[in-house]
C-alpha cells in the first residue's frame, strides 16, 4: 500500500482512538511507520535525503522502542503494508502532519498519567516524535532545494 494511505489510516485510528493503551498503540504505530518510510527512502529516495531518512529511521525506532511492544500481527502492523513510497514530498508532508498530531495526542496522556511511569513513557515518544518531525522537515527543505535548482539551472544554461 501506498505511504499517503497508510499514513491517512493511522491518522483517523489516531483520532478514533480513546483509552490511553490504544492512543499508545497508534503513536507506536505511526512511529513504525515513520521508521519504515525513513528506511525506504535512505535506501531508495533522492540522494539529498538519504541521510536525514537514516536519522529518521533511528529515532522513529527509539520511539518505537519506548512506547513499548504491542505484539500485533503483521497484518495489523501498517509498516508492514508499505509496498510504495509514491511521491516522496508529498509523504513527508503527510508523515510531518501524523507525527505532530501523535505528540499531541501523547500530550494529552502524558497530563492525564496517573503513575510516573507511563508519564515519562510519553515524555521520551513525544521527544521522538518531535525529533523525527524535525528531519521530515529538513528532508521537505532539501526537496525543496533540489526543486529550485533545477529550475534555475535550465534557464542560466541558455543565457
Amino acid at each position: 500500500m501506498e505511504a499517503v494511505r497508510l499514513i491517512a489510516a493511522n491518522r483517523r485510528a489516531l483520532a478514533e482512538s480513546g483509552e490511553t493503551p490504544e492512543v499508545m498503540a497508534e503513536a507506536w504505530q505511526a512511529h513504525s511507520l515513520a521508521q519504515a518510510i525513513g528506511s525506504r527512502l535512505a535506501v531508495s529516495g533522492p540522494p539529498e535525503l538519504r541521510g536525514e531518512a537514516l536519522g529518521l529511521t533511528e529515532l522513529a525506532g527509539r520511539g518505537c522502542g519506548v512506547l513499548g511492544d504491542h505484539a500485533l500481527g503483521v497484518g495489523a502492523l501498517r509498516a508492514a503494508q508499505l509496498t510504495e513510497l509514491g511521491d516522496a514530498r508529498e509523504a513527508l508532508l503527510c508523515l510531518g502532519g501524523l507525527l505532530a498530531e501523535v505528540g499531541i495526542s501523547l500530550v494529552g496522556i502524558a497530563c492525564a498519567a496517573d503513575d510516573e511511569g507511563t508519564y515519562w513513557q510519553c515524555m521520551e515518544a513525544i521527544d521522538a516524535a518531535d525529533e523525527s518531525r524535525d528531519r521530515v522537515l529538513e528532508m521537505l527543505r532539501r526537496l525543496a532545494v533540489r526543486d529550485e535548482k533545477r529550475v534555475v539551472e535550465p534557464d542560466s544554461a541558455a543565457g
